[in-house]
């Protein structure tokens, strides 16, 4: 295949391959309680759903959405000025405007997207974290790791009466009243 003749399709695939998506739901697994009919199972999980999302207020990919929309519009607004001041110093001010609020426009969105991404997942974290404990609170399962059972400490028995590093022989007597 001439890969030279289709630069822009590679820089597409190569821009996708990079892009991490958020869930639009719980990305954490519950199973149904035993007995539980699978109809009641979706009735709770469309209410622990619910309620997951008004606990975060804000869908995970909204939040996504924001950031990188308010990195971008601070970016275009950075570059618009900056190109403005380069440009009126060569004669050309709204040449140098659009110039710098475009760059501005794309270096601010790149900014942004790593720490929107972080606020992203964080938001999901909590929303699965909700759903979760709503979802365990109605009975059904919530797979993970089984730690085993503590381990009894082996203690050897007690010396028997008389050994002199044993409890002290009985005589029969009561001791005297306080």
């Amino acid at each position: 295949m001439n890969f030279k003749r289709y630069p822009g399709l590679l820089m597409a695939a190569a821009v996708l391959a990079g892009c991490a998506t958020i869930p639009a739901g719980p990305g954490v697994m519950v199973l149904p309680a035993p007995g539980i009919p699978f109809e009641a199972f979706q009735s709770d999980d469309s209410t622990c759903k619910q309620w997951a999302l008004q606990q975060i207020q804000v869908p995970p990919h909204e939040t996504v959405n924001r950031n990188i929309a308010g990195g971008a519009a601070v970016g275009t607004l950075v570059g618009a000025g900056l190109g403005a001041a380069i440009g009126s110093a060569s004669g050309n001010a709204a040449t140098g405007a659009a110039i710098g609020a475009g760059s501005g426009f794309i270096g601010g969105a790149a900014a942004a997207s790593g720490p929107a991404y972080t606020a992203g997942w964080e938001a999901q974290r909590r929303y699965d974290f909700a759903y979760q404990q709503c979802m365990y609170s109605k009975g059904h399962q919530i797979p993970g790791l089984k730690r085993p059972a503590r381990q009894a400490r082996w203690v050897p028995p007690p010396p028997p009466p008389g050994h002199p590093y044993g409890p002290p022989k009985s005589t029969g007597a009561l001791p005297p009243p306080p």
